[in-house]
């Protein structure tokens, strides 16, 4: 790898992440029931019917695992905690078993020389929430505060950093406009309120970790570079409209009190009565942003209902997901943010990765030359933007290890460290090997 940490800041911060529903195994510890659970159990939602019920069985194996990422030399372990292993019915008596189970991940870390950066939902809703009414009730805002005091209150005191949620739009929108994540629903009324509702509950979540006297507190999103598929007026709108559903509305949200108008011609009349009255506690204020950054999309009009756009496949090459690899969408999702939304706050890119098929070799080695070639390039634009003067402190990628990947179950592989689905055997990839000398200290 051409890029090392000797070409960032001294107080530039690598890391890794995961989430706690992809690795940890639902079925131990006694966690409670999540939306996941369910969804994976309707036939078409998830590929095989696969789900997190042992994942990569992190729960017993977290020893091993955090000695995987301090022997990566990296900084900082971002992961999160299950709010249904928190609290299986979503409120009420904590699962002392799942509290323990944080205590130890933070303890391990810090004994480690790791710096613990937690992220309180990673979308394992328990069901008990979801039957009434999930993100769509207003209510969960302040059930997601209790839930913020109850884990905060247990591991606040040592975590480096936290954010209440990642990435909103998969909450709202990928999960209730286009119904491919759970809990799997396709109505628009239901997306405008867990669009704005998880924002709301960002906010209230951030006000009880400030009251527990907690600080680095942020926000994480994930943007995709949109650009039309040709120069007509028609195209530009299409990528506009895509661009605000996607990007600028938890932007305008959590920076600047306000939603895009290409988003609210079709969101608004859905909105929750006084929703603008919601502002001042989505603006709560925020320590630093997170950026999940995977690709770019290519964007065309269509005829149909609003938002009236569909997605083209570019002619850049690809990873397993079908997804573009480019790098200059990073580039540019980054600066627009710092000179549009953040104005000189710190951005951490806390996500950026690739899906390869990745295969042990006979000699026992898991090469993955293209997942090398996906950091280094995406690293070098980051080292550029520092050099342009945006504030980008930190750079994590996704993922530590393989996992399991939402409705396309452990078919998709972004793991630096490859896991045999059947033994869980974790063997360190080359990408793995590349990133251990590149993130080593002079």
């Amino acid at each position: 790898m051409k890029v090392s940490r000797s070409d960032f800041p001294e107080d530039f911060r690598f890391g890794v992440a995961t989430s706690s529903y992809q690795i940890e195994g639902h079925a131990f510890g006694g966690a409670g029931r999540t939306q996941w659970d369910d969804f994976a159990l309707t036939p078409g939602n998830v590929m095989r019917g696969e789900n997190g019920a042992t994942a990569c069985d992190h729960y017993h194996r977290i020893d091993a695992d955090l000695d995987l990422i301090r022997d990566l030399n990296a900084d900082v372990y971002r992961f999160s905690t299950s709010w249904a292993r928190v609290l299986p019915e979503g409120t009420g008596t904590p699962n002392a078993e799942g509290l323990d189970f944080y205590d130890r991940l933070v303890d391990g870390l810090l004994e480690r020389g790791l710096k613990p950066a937690a992220t309180l939902y990673h979308w394992e809703l328990p069901v008990a929430l979801l039957d009434r009414g999930g993100w769509r009730n207003g209510d969960m805002a302040d059930w997601f505060a209790d839930y913020t005091q109850v884990i905060m209150g247990r591991i606040g005191d040592r975590v480096w950093s936290a954010a209440p949620i990642n990435e909103p739009w998969c909450v709202g929108w990928l999960s209730h406009f286009m119904g491919l994540h759970a809990p799997g629903v396709r109505d628009i009324r239901a997306t405008a309120r867990a669009m704005h509702h998880v924002l709301l509950a960002h906010g209230r979540s951030i006000q009880a970790m400030r009251s527990l006297g907690m600080s680095n507190l942020g926000a994480v999103c994930n943007f995709e570079w949109a650009e039309p598929i040709d120069r007509t007026e028609a195209a530009a709108k299409a990528a506009a409209r895509y661009d605000a559903i996607y990007n600028r509305f938890f932007c305008g949200g959590l920076f600047k009190g306000e939603y895009p108008a290409e988003a609210l011609e079709g969101l608004e009349p859905h909105l929750p009565q006084g929703w603008q009255d919601d502002f001042p506690t989505i603006r709560e204020p925020v320590d630093w942003f997170g950026v999940n950054y995977y690709t770019r999309k290519l964007l065309a009009p269509t005829d149909g209902p609003w938002p009236s756009y569909a997605e083209h496949a570019g002619e850049l090459p690809k990873t397993t997901m079908g997804w573009e690899v480019y790098p200059e969408g990073l580039y540019n999702i980054l600066k627009r943010t710092h000179e549009e939304y953040t104005k000189g706050l710190p951005i951490f890119v806390t996500e950026n990765g690739m899906s390869a098929s990745d295969t042990l070799a006979a000699d026992g080695s898991v090469p993955d030359p293209h997942r090398i070639d996906y950091i280094e390039r995406h690293m070098t634009r980051v080292r550029d933007l520092i050099a342009e003067g945006v504030p980008v402190a930190g750079y994590y990628v996704w993922s530590l290890m393989d996992n399991f990947e939402w409705s396309l179950g452990y078919e998709k592989r972004f793991g630096l460290v490859h896991v045999d689905f059947d033994t869980l055997e974790r063997t360190p990839k080359a990408s793995y090997l590349a990133l251990k000398e590149a993130f080593a200290r002079a």
